[in-house]
């Protein structure tokens, strides 16, 4: 992308500072729910009534902000660099964090989607009442490796949020650079 006569920009637009944290809000609370769901007993009328169709539906909704977001990305000509004040070691880490939470935001509501697509007892997809077309077959035997590539995807973004928090947080309140504290890009 050419970048001649763009200036180096310090803060993220608008669009992309309000969308991440939207998308924020929506996958730590996706997060939690996925796991309070699937702890409870099969018995409890509320996991498949509520829980399982909201979380499907706010799944689908955090899908869509984060290729919006990717689209805005893309089009978006200057957006914010690791400081050259941070250590190497810490740009580097940064970019392989925020790359793999984006790779991750995208695959781990594709394996949901794939889940009840495949899932022989699934009534489907839907997106807050809209019934959305499954696109692979009923089987069992690939509902169960949908099923455990979403729950280990999900559980390794949440370790890479820990990390873009733990990393975010530390720049902001522990770093004698105060070029370091990038937390301010976001607010």
């Amino acid at each position: 992308m050419n970048t001649i006569g763009k200036q180096p920009t310090d803060r993220y637009p608008r669009s992309l500072i309000a969308l991440h944290w939207v998308r924020a809000v929506l996958i730590i609370g996706l997060l939690w729910a996925g796991w309070h769901m699937t702890g409870m007993s099969d018995d409890e009328e509320s996991k498949f009534v509520l829980y399982y169709p909201w979380h499907k539906s706010f799944g689908v909704l955090a899908f869509l902000v984060v290729l919006i977001q990717i689209a805005i990305r893309l089009k978006t000509p200057v957006l914010p660099k690791p400081p050259l004040s941070l250590a190497s070691h810490e740009r580097v880490l940064a970019q392989l964090v925020q790359r793999s939470m984006y790779v991750l935001l995208v695959l781990v509501p594709l394996m949901g989607y794939s889940m009840s697509s495949t899932y022989t007892m699934s009534d489907g997809v839907y997106f807050f009442g809209i019934n959305l077309p499954e696109l692979l077959a009923k089987n069992d035997d690939w509902f169960v490796v949908f099923q455990w590539l979403h729950k280990v995807l999900a559980y390794t973004l949440l370790a890479l949020i820990v990390v873009h928090l733990v990393g975010s947080l530390k720049h902001r309140f522990f770093d004698k650079d105060k070029r370091n504290d990038v937390l301010k890009r976001m607010l």
